[in-house]
């Protein structure tokens, strides 16, 4: 039995020893990928360049419902026109077949304008997944280099959470961590001046102005 004891107790003594080995030959590196992501001069950058696209679709959706707008007063004066008591009943035939066509011009703008916004929104976001995939990518590569050339085994993430929105890493000393390094080593190629936004609002997702003038135009 003693033989036995022994036996375990050095199989035991041999475990924690392995234990202890492995935790000393690990050596931990913690990064905020927010703040590198946010910090970096290539997302700016990008949003201003998302803006921009985003003004220009907002642009042609304004001119889409002008045209629109248009084509709704014209309608409304042509049927107000084709109900003309004082005009003979052939005018006012002619002149409901000309509102009617105006209708149909009204109902393609209505269709034109909800697959211009579609996709303009399509577009917008495929152009945002490729540039944060772009940066992403290039943050992580200076990452896996510091990692190397500091000796980590590992890379954590602090800004990372899990799927019910607590914090990944519940606790950190700051010990190894490199985000300020990293970010420095990726503005260190930033141009002198960056583009500024100028400010305009994607307003692509707003309610379907369409939709809400085809319901007024109905209401009447």
């Amino acid at each position: 039995m003693k033989t036995v004891a022994v036996k375990w107790l050095v199989i035991g003594m041999t475990c924690c020893l392995g234990i202890l080995s492995a935790q000393a030959q690990t050596k931990v590196g913690i990064i905020n990928l927010k703040k590198a992501f946010d910090g970096y001069w290539k997302t700016k950058n990008a949003d201003v360049l998302l803006k921009e696209r985003a003004g220009e679709f907002e642009k042609q959706h304004k001119e889409i419902v002008e045209n629109y707008q248009k084509a709704n007063e014209e309608y409304k004066k042509l049927l107000d026109s084709a109900n003309d008591q004082a005009v003979s009943t052939e005018e006012r035939d002619r002149r409901k077949k000309t509102a009617e066509g105006k209708l149909r011009d009204i109902q393609g703008i209505e269709q034109q304008l909800r697959q211009f916004d579609t996709t303009a929104r399509s577009t917008l976001e495929e152009q945002q997944r490729r540039m944060r995939d772009s940066i992403l990518a290039e943050i992580q590569d200076e990452v896996k280099k510091k990692a190397k050339t500091a000796g980590f085994s590992l890379v954590i993430d602090t800004a990372a959470e899990t799927v019910n929105r607590t914090p990944f890493v519940v606790y950190n000393g700051g010990e190894n961590d490199i985000t300020d390094e990293i970010l420095t080593i990726l503005n260190a190629t930033a141009p002198a001046a960056l583009p500024q936004a100028g400010g305009t609002s994607p307003g692509i997702a707003t309610p379907d102005a369409a939709e809400k003038a085809r319901k007024d135009r109905d209401k009447k």
